[in-house]
């Protein structure tokens, strides 16, 4: 274990170094940046804040210095939003979690007992409905659902509210402000599970229809068990090791995969913050916002590991 501990880190810290390196050169040598693009500046002061903050300063030195501030945690100045990168990403990052973990958890919830039955049922009206779903929801652009659905619900049945956390103006505290969050973020969390429960539900199907096959399912059910215990003891057990790899993809996608989602619903969360930032190349927040993404996805690749181990023990880490 103390191997396989010390050489992931190995890993991790290469991986981490060069990622930084190619996200650091794929914004530095973009043309064009913050300061100026900014039209509202003269040239003099454009040449005066690009000196402040060292944009004038040779490519490699101003990455041995971002490297440097990164380590100590400090990942920059928002230049658009005039505050310290890390401090927006703690203002924001909690409201798209909040938003990315409720429908995650519903997305892989439905997405597993849509599945199992499904392939229980193969061939049935019902499995032939889940696999018109599937396809329908992996076709569709997640823009369109999200306009389909503020058209529907929010301006033409007036169900509930069309974007944002909470009402304009609102002081509401409490349980109050509690259910208005919860009331607000309704529609961005059906889109977003919708969008995701499409593709999870076919590969869950897939994988339980290789596993009933299999030899011993039909030695369960040959001792008598129950069929809900064969399905959802024996055989969902083992296909959802394949599905663990998946996991380490979601603990980033909780951040980055919701940018048009959150954009479209105005929810002040972290992908939201991004837009704004790509559309103004404020360099210094997108470079802290894509190595964050690096950073997840390296923890949620070594969380997959340790799951896989978990689920199946004859699995060594060496």
């Amino acid at each position: 274990m103390k191997t396989f501990l010390l050489r992931r880190l190995t890993y991790t810290t290469l991986i981490l170094l060069v990622a930084s390196l190619f996200i650091f050169l794929l914004y530095a040598l973009t043309p064009g940046d913050f300061v100026t693009s900014n039209v509202k500046l003269s040239d003099e002061r454009k040449a005066e804040l690009r000196e402040i903050f060292g944009l004038s300063d040779p490519v490699l030195e101003r990455y041995v210095n971002w490297m440097k501030n990164a380590i100590q945690g400090d990942f920059g100045y928002s230049l658009q939003q005039q505050k310290p990168v890390l401090t927006l990403f703690n203002e924001y990052i909690w409201n798209s979690f909040l938003l990315a973990i409720v429908s995650t958890l519903l997305t892989w919830f439905i997405a597993i007992v849509v599945g199992v039955i499904a392939a229980y049922k193969q061939y049935s009206w019902f499995d032939t409905l889940i696999v018109i779903f599937v396809f329908a929801a992996m076709s569709i652009p997640s823009f369109f659902i999200g306009l389909f659905f503020i058209k529907l619900f929010a301006v033409d049945l007036k169900f509930l509210p069309p974007g944002g956390i909470i009402t304009t103006g609102s002081d509401a505290t409490g349980l109050a402000y509690v259910k208005e969050v919860i009331h607000h973020m309704i529609l961005p969390v059906a889109v977003m599970t919708l969008l995701g429960v499409g593709s999870l539900t076919r590969y869950f199907r897939s994988n339980v229809l290789d596993v009933i096959r299999q030899d011993y399912i039909r030695t369960a059910r040959a001792k008598g068990l129950k069929e809900h215990t064969v399905l959802f003891r024996h055989a969902l057990r083992n296909a959802m090791l394949p599905a663990i790899t998946m996991i380490g993809f979601e603990l980033p996608s909780l951040f980055g995969g919701s940018l048009i989602i959150e954009t479209i619903f105005n929810w002040p969360g972290i992908g939201y913050l991004f837009m704004q930032s790509f559309s103004v190349r404020d360099y210094p927040l997108l470079m802290g916002f894509t190595m964050l993404i690096a950073i997840l996805t390296v923890i949620g690749t070594f969380i997959s590991d340790l799951l896989y181990r978990v689920a199946d023990p004859r699995v060594k880490l060496q």
